[in-house]
C-alpha cells in the first residue's frame, strides 16, 4: 500500500446506502489499525444538536468526535432532520472539511459514505466502490428487528420495501447533485 504525505494511508469507502460500505469499512480499519469515520453520523450529529436547539452552522462547525459516539444518531427522528441539515450548504462545508482533516491523520483513516473518493478524498491512494443489489439493500435498510422475522416469514428475499429505499436513494443523490453542484 502507498503511504500519504502524512504518515498514514487513506482508504475512501464509497457507495449507496445499505450496501455494506460501513462493515467493510470497520473490518478494514481493525486490520491495518486505521482509525475509521462513518461520515453519515457526521450529518446525524448536526441533525441531534439541532434537534436540541443549536443552529445547525454552529452545531457543523462547532462538531467533535465525541459528538459521534452519542447513542441518539441511530434514531428515526434524528434521521430525518439528518436530511434537511445535509441540504444547507455551510453544513456541508463544514463537513467536508472535517472529513479532509480526519482523512490526513497520522496513522492512517479509513471513510466510508457518499462521495468519500471523488468529493472528499479524490486522492486517496486506495478507493473501494461497496455495492449490493437492490433485494439486499432493501432487507439490510429493513428495521434491525423485522429483518430476521420477514425474512423467516416469506422465506423469500423482500420485494415490498425494495422501492421504498431505492426512491429514497434516488433523492438523496439528487440532493447531492444539486447541493454540490
Amino acid at each position: 500500500m502507498t503511504k500519504s504525505t502524512n504518515g498514514g494511508m487513506t482508504v475512501a469507502i464509497d457507495g449507496p446506502a445499505a450496501a455494506g460500505k460501513g462493515t467493510v469499512a470497520k473490518a478494514v480499519a481493525a486490520h491495518f489499525g486505521f482509525a475509521h469515520l462513518d461520515t453519515g453520523l457526521l450529518y446525524r450529529a448536526v441533525a441531534a444538536k439541532t434537534l436540541k436547539g443549536i443552529d445547525p452552522e454552529e452545531a457543523a462547525r462547532t462538531l467533535a468526535p465525541v459528538d459521534l459516539e452519542d447513542p441518539s444518531l441511530r434514531n428515526p427522528d434524528v434521521a430525518q432532520e439528518a436530511s434537511k441539515v445535509a441540504v444547507i450548504p455551510a453544513v456541508r462545508a463544514a463537513l467536508v472539511r472535517f472529513q479532509r482533516s480526519f482523512a490526513t491523520r497520522a496513522g492512517g483513516a479509513v471513510l466510508d459514505g457518499r462521495d468519500i473518493g471523488t468529493v472528499i478524498c479524490p486522492d486517496a491512494p486506495v478507493k473501494l466502490f461497496i455495492t449490493a443489489s437492490p433485494e439486499v439493500r432493501a432487507r439490510l435498510q429493513a428495521p434491525a428487528g423485522t429483518r430476521r422475522r420477514a425474512c423467516h416469514v416469506c422465506r423469500r428475499p423482500l420485494s415490498t420495501p425494495i422501492e421504498t429505499p431505492i426512491n429514497r436513494e434516488r433523492g438523496v443523490q439528487q440532493n447531492d447533485s444539486l447541493a454540490d453542484g
